[in-house]
């Protein structure tokens, strides 16, 4: 989401002749300091996390909307034989036959945790597994780790990388990005502003160079 957000908030900024601040945080963190009553006008957070803070009364109810959809996908270094993932067997293959895999220990790394449970090959990625609060990209980039898993839209910008493709759709998780206006906004119209200007034309074009979809 930074990469898209460098891009986007400058086009806000000179569309709308607002200053926007914005601060990037893990998922975790993020989720933390607005539940310890960080102050803030807009959060944008993975839906279940949005919802949790809307319950929470820290995000104001009906007053969220999805900004992206983001897909899993599959990297290896830069040069390297892609293997093949366009199956669920051929996905299996792959990672059994790699020698390292690596994958966060943001939201798309705790769906790929549970999925290699799903295809009963957990015990045996155990010993060759990385987890990183970074781009996974950049660990198969640097050549720590022969393939990483990650929402796309995270490995398409780390050079030295290269994205296989997307997980087979049958084991695919996708994850919904939204933006949600604090309970306690003080710019709730410059707030909603930006989230209209998510799904200009121009922002969706952004959106989809990013890996992503509009949401």
């Amino acid at each position: 989401m930074r990469s898209l957000m460098t891009e986007i908030v400058p086009l806000f900024e000179r569309a709308s002749g607002t200053k926007v601040e914005i601060e990037f945080r893990l998922t975790s963190v993020l989720k933390k300091e607005i539940e310890d009553g960080a102050m803030f006008d807009l959060a944008l957070l993975p839906r279940p996390e949005l919802e949790e803070l809307v319950q929470a009364g820290k995000i104001a109810e009906g007053a969220t909307a999805d900004v992206t959809r983001s897909a899993v996908g599959l990297a290896v270094r830069a040069g390297a034989p892609e293997p093949d993932i366009g199956t669920v067997a051929a996905f299996t293959r792959a990672l059994l036959d790699a020698k390292s895999i690596a994958y966060s220990d943001g939201p798309s790394g705790a769906y790929i945790a549970g999925l290699l449970g799903q295809l009963g090959i957990a015990e045996d990625m155990k010993r060759k597994t990385r987890l990183t609060s970074g781009p996974v990209a950049e660990l198969v980039a640097a050549g720590e780790a022969e393939i990483g898993l990650q929402q796309i839209v995270a490995i398409l910008p780390v050079k030295g990388a290269e994205l296989v493709g997307a997980l087979p759709a049958e084991l695919q998780n996708v994850i919904i990005y939204a933006a949600g206006l604090a309970a306690g906004t003080r710019e709730p119209a410059a707030a909603r502003g930006f989230v209209a200007f998510t799904k200009t034309p121009q922002a969706e074009r952004l959106i989809r160079l990013k890996g992503m979809e509009p949401g």
